[in-house]
């Protein structure tokens, strides 16, 4: 078994310490302001950085925090509410819910951003090691989809990532096991497979939901649910 952890750097609680959080906070609706008036994201993000004298961790999360007026309306726009799942086909981008999940159960922070998603700091890298907790993850997407009724689920996994066709085998694997309905699919590209489906997507992309007319926020279903009570929320 795996002795890995997903879980905080040992920095973090004072880079996203009490401290910080005002700062934090201010950067965080400079992104969303400058963003607004069609600056560009990576300008934007080097800007807003120095002006508050972030380093390289703090930048990451502010990244996934920011968002503009126009990308929140249309995510809101386009999001499905947990009963529309009931008898659908969702589609899941497999990493990026899994490594969210890894992360909230391995106790490192989480960042709820200003479209309302939950999103880590964590990466692959380019190959992907399960952690202590990616079976745990695994059955907590299973069980909180298996509830709310849908009737089939698609991960995509990304191709490229050493070890995804582990990860594939084991995911079906636990589905013959807990009679979950899964499929999972290696594919170069998942961002352009999941934005150009008819069906409703699972990610936190902001890519993918600017394109896609039905996404769920099932990181935001399970963090505020199940694990409302461990879960490491920064919301800023």
């Amino acid at each position: 078994m795996t002795k890995r952890n997903r879980g905080k750097q040992s920095s973090d609680d004072i880079w996203f310490g009490q401290k910080w959080l005002a700062s934090f906070k201010e950067a965080a609706d400079d992104v969303g302001f400058l963003l607004s008036r069609g600056y560009a994201h990576n300008s934007v993000l080097q800007i807003v950085g120095n002006r508050y004298k972030l380093n390289k961790r703090q930048r990451s999360a502010l990244f996934r925090i920011g968002a503009s007026d126009q990308e929140i309306a249309v995510r809101n726009k386009s999001s499905c509410s947990a009963k529309d799942l009931k008898n659908k086909t969702v589609e899941i981008d497999g990493f990026n819910i899994l490594i969210l999940l890894e992360s909230t159960l391995s106790g490192g922070f989480v960042f709820k951003a200003r479209d309302g998603l939950y999103r880590d700091i964590s990466s692959v890298h380019g190959s992907y090691k399960r952690v202590m907790k990616t079976e745990e993850a695994i059955l907590l997407i299973g069980k909180t989809l298996k509830s709310l009724g849908i009737q089939s689920a698609k991960w995509y996994l990304d191709q490229p990532v050493s070890n995804s066709g582990r990860l594939k085998t084991r995911l079906m694997e636990i589905s013959r096991e807990n009679d979950y309905n899964w499929e999972v699919d290696l594919v170069f590209n998942p961002d352009k497979v999941l934005a150009e489906s008819e069906h409703i997507a699972i990610s936190s992309d902001g890519w993918i939901l600017d394109r896609k007319d039905k996404w769920f926020n099932l990181g935001a279903y399970i963090l505020e649910g199940e694990l409302a009570e461990i879960a490491n929320v920064i919301e800023v």
